[in-house]
């Protein structure tokens, strides 16, 4: 008789569990080998994956543009997944790793050591490069995986999934150590959230709809970031051609990801003659603009630049549509990303320190930049080789989540027959 969906993934989830234990005994040689030989299988069954995706795409072609971009794979893309893979094998193996090490006067020698967190589940909707970055980065920090993509790159990732799981199996490897969910019954996601007994974190990534969903359903801990509204300020004493080049590559390098500027701050000094040059250059390339009365003002058109609402400052759009703002100085920056901003990546731009130094000090988001693009909030580019997904939690992980977040800590203790009086 056939299992039913929840049989089968506490199944799934006891199976990963039991890796777990396999999985820690792993050398970082042996770890880092089996990476390099999932970047070159990637390669390997380049067509294969391709022709995947592009069956997902045909089935996804009245989705947006945005949308289409996340879910599009090329051959520079799988190759910038195997890369992963390889800068992965290239990171200290953080298992093992003794953070702290005392003697009591009681004569116990006690470390504080890394390990594995157990399973990780990570739910995810249009981006297959998360199926490879959550395996290679999962299997070298120890942990079992369990993927659960969207239905919408299902081939996609099916390809990718089933490509690492040969090498995996090639190397004889437990066989819950990755798993990839298949079904496209919704359900699955509310049964796997309630695994608790075998399943250690959920990370979802994805809209802000999935995540709330997997919050509220979760008897598992969560770690998340919700949006990604991330802010540019340009202050009155930024160089404006380095600001109108960290503007335009903040939003249009790739305006569909949780990291790329949904909205523009600009000194009152200088919007005069930061606005009209940026306003149009942002026209050009199709961005429609939502601006405040004084943007509108400088514009000269409320045709071309729509009055902003409320709603426009805290709307992640994803897509090309840009909410700017006037603000009179650099506190009223500060406190409008701080009031509708949603902790993740903002950026100054200024040539003064003490303004930068205040922005980087009061701004409450996990990564805060000077001079630089919040398209750089990204494991890959923070040097962690990929990242599971990006926190605006506060506790355990915040940022990018390379090796060491997927970890944890236990305190080993070695004594010589001492007992408590």
């Amino acid at each position: 008789m056939k299992k039913n969906l929840k049989t089968e993934l506490t199944e799934v989830a006891r199976k990963a569990k039991i890796a777990c234990g396999s999985l820690a005994l792993l050398s970082a040689a042996f770890k880092n080998a089996v990476l390099k030989d999932m970047a070159a299988a990637l390669l390997s069954k380049k067509s294969v994956i391709l022709k995947a995706n592009r069956k997902d795409i045909s089935l996804a072609k009245s989705k947006g543009k945005a949308f289409i971009d996340r879910l599009s794979l090329n051959a520079l893309r799988i190759k910038q997944m195997a890369d992963s893979l390889l800068d992965i094998a290239k990171l200290k193996d953080p298992v093992g790793e003794v953070m702290r090490a005392w003697d009591t006067p009681g004569g116990l020698s006690i470390q504080k050591v890394r390990v594995p967190i157990g399973v990780v589940a990570i739910v995810y909707e249009s981006r297959p490069n998360v199926t490879a970055d959550c395996i290679g980065l999962c299997f070298k920090s120890g942990n079992s995986v369990i993927l659960r993509g969207g239905s919408q790159a299902l081939n996609s990732n099916l390809a990718i999934f089933n490509c690492l799981k040969e090498v995996m199996q090639k190397h004889n490897l437990a066989e819950g150590a990755i798993n990839l969910i298949a079904t496209t019954n919704r359900q699955a996601i509310d049964y796997l959230l309630k695994l608790n007994d075998y399943i250690d974190l959920v990370i979802p990534r994805g809209g802000e709809e999935l995540i709330k969903k997997v919050v509220s359903s979760s008897s598992i801990p969560v770690i998340k970031h919700y949006k990604g509204i991330c802010h540019v300020y340009v202050d009155e004493e930024a160089d404006l051609n380095m600001a109108q080049n960290i503007c335009l590559n903040a939003k249009l390098q790739r305006p569909g990801v949780c990291n790329a500027m949904e909205s523009m701050l600009v000194h009152r000094d200088v919007a005069a003659r930061f606005l009209p040059g940026m306003l149009k250059k942002f026209r050009e390339a199709g961005v429609e603009i939502r601006g405040c009365a004084f943007t509108q003002k400088i514009a000269n058109s409320s045709n071309l630049v729509r009055r902003a609402t409320e709603k426009d400052y805290r709307t992640e759009y994803s897509d090309l549509i840009l909410s700017v703002k006037v603000v009179d100085d650099l506190d009223a920056a500060i406190a409008h990303i701080n009031e509708y901003g949603s902790h993740h990546s903002d950026s100054i731009v200024t040539d003064n320190n003490n303004s930068a130094e205040k922005f980087l000090k009061q701004i409450d988001s996990a990564c805060v930049y000077l001079n630089a693009s919040t398209r750089f909030t990204d494991g890959g580019q923070f040097g962690m080789g990929a990242e599971i997904g990006i926190s605006t939690d506060k506790l355990h992980a915040r940022g990018p989540m390379g090796l060491e977040e997927l970890t944890t800590y236990k305190y080993l203790v070695y004594g010589s027959g001492q007992v408590r009086v």
